[in-house]
């Protein structure tokens, strides 16, 4: 088994201003760490500053909370918005997917997830029906059903809520998940609730995108996977893509080709998630692929 290292990841936002790189680097090399990543964006029309980096902690002079700490005084200099996560190669996130009766992105996620290439533990799947119990009995995946309707929702979700804490899952999957959830569910997960949209967002919000866009006969279709605020479909974006359509596609035609688009959509965007290469600023995101 290969030896265990820790990385540190720092995601930061702040005013652009000069030196930034150079005195970050700085604090990570005098106190040995190694950078293995890094990447920065400059927004000039805002001038605000954006980076992402990774380095190895093996010899670092600082442990746990020790590192926000220490970097806690450039932080404020820097009047930026921060975050520095430590993680081993080993650690794992906690993953629940919340699916209705839609199979093809579960289906994704769980043939992605059992190549490895999700450094996550699919702990659970949730549904509001039982019509994916069977795909998820045969990759041995835990599966619970909450039926929903207007007089239970807020209770079952309260129930749901319940499950996702004695189970310590930290991210959300919502796998096709047909049913809008409540400012309180989205509360307890803020910006790890990652969910995917039939339509090129923001065209097309809501429901039956699909059916929406062969009545204005566009000329291209897309998915948007976004994290799932209090405003329906307008969460920030982190990843979306597209496919070409003419006058000769029905819309079953349309509905044929979203769905290979929302699968390769939401597992980029999960893959990203996962990696920690997302910096929401407001309601957009810098992603650091």
């Amino acid at each position: 088994m290969p030896e265990e290292t820790l990385t540190g990841t720092l995601l930061l936002s702040c005013p652009d201003q000069r030196g930034l790189v150079a005195r970050i680097a700085q604090f990570i090399f005098t106190r040995g760490g190694n950078i293995i990543d890094l990447d920065e964006h400059v927004d000039t029309n805002e001038g605000l500053f954006f980076l992402r980096v990774s380095w190895n902690m093996t010899g670092f002079a600082l442990s746990g909370d020790e590192v926000s700490n220490e970097f806690q005084p450039m932080a404020e200099e820097f009047q930026a918005q921060w975050t520095i996560k430590l993680s081993r190669t080993q650690d794992r996130r906690r993953l629940a997917i919340f699916v209705s009766k839609y199979d093809h992105c579960l289906q994704e996620i769980l043939w992605r997830h059992e190549l490895g290439e999700f450094q996550a533990d699919i702990s659970l799947i949730v549904s509001n029906h039982t019509d994916l119990k069977s795909l998820a009995d045969l990759h041995h995946v835990p599966f619970h059903v909450f039926p929903i309707n207007k007089e239970n929702k807020l209770e079952q979700e309260q129930k749901e809520l319940s499950l996702l804490k004695n189970e310590n899952i930290d991210t959300v999957i919502l796998a096709r998940y047909m049913q809008v959830l409540s400012p309180t569910f989205v509360a307890e997960y803020p910006n790890n609730v990652v969910n995917i949209h039939h339509s090129f967002l923001p065209a097309f919000a809501g429901g039956n995108p699909y059916k929406q866009a062969y009545e204005r006969g566009v000329k291209i279709i897309g998915a948007t996977s976004h994290y799932v605020t209090d405003n329906l479909d307008e969460g920030p974006i982190i990843e979306q893509d597209i496919i070409r359509i003419s006058h000769k596609d029905t819309l079953a035609d349309l509905i044929r080709k979203g769905r290979d688009l929302e699968r390769m959509v939401l597992a980029r965007a999960l893959r990203l998630h996962l990696q920690d290469r997302i910096l929401v600023h407001g309601n957009k995101t810098v992603v650091f692929d």
